[in-house]
């Protein structure tokens, strides 16, 4: 009897030791010198985010979301003329690696789906230079085009 209650604890006992999961850390919990490049490498894009700028902001916190971005045309165009420009703006994008997928809501509005949220900043700058353009809502906030008579509002939170 003996022999077999110490048989069961012993068994218990290491069945109990190969059963118990480790937590897995993460790169943020390592310390530095257990950390590899990889890590390494990480931790400097953290640091190089500059929390001045928003569009880099918008870029780094976007990377490898989906983002949607609402285009507006200028009123004077034709239904024709604006589907044009939307397609070539489309192709332009496309041109400089920036995929973007367009869905017409009305003839003189259009949303820009980016399956890469960073690419979207890029096609905002883009398209805030087209003289066609009213403006672009992105993230919530309206970014009127350069050559738009809508002047720039500032609404602080």
């Amino acid at each position: 009897m003996n022999k077999n209650l110490m048989l069961v604890i012993c068994l218990c006992f290491v069945i109990n030791v190969y059963c118990v999961e480790e937590k897995v850390k993460s790169w943020k919990d390592k310390s530095i010198l257990d950390m590899n490049d990889a890590d390494m490498e990480r931790l400097f894009d953290q640091w190089e985010i500059d929390a001045s700028d928003p569009d880099n902001l918008l870029r780094m916190t976007k990377v490898g979301k989906s983002i949607m971005m609402f285009v507006d045309l200028k009123k004077d165009l034709t239904d024709s003329e604006a589907d044009n420009i939307f397609r070539l703006w489309q192709g332009s994008l496309q041109n400089n690696h920036i995929i973007a997928e367009r869905y017409p809501i009305e003839p003189k509005r259009a949303v820009f789906m980016f399956r890469e949220g960073s690419q979207a900043v890029d096609a905002k700058n883009f398209l805030i230079d087209q003289p066609e353009l009213e403006h672009v809502t992105l993230e919530g906030q309206i970014y009127p085009g350069k050559h738009s008579a809508q002047k720039k509002e500032k609404t602080e939170l």
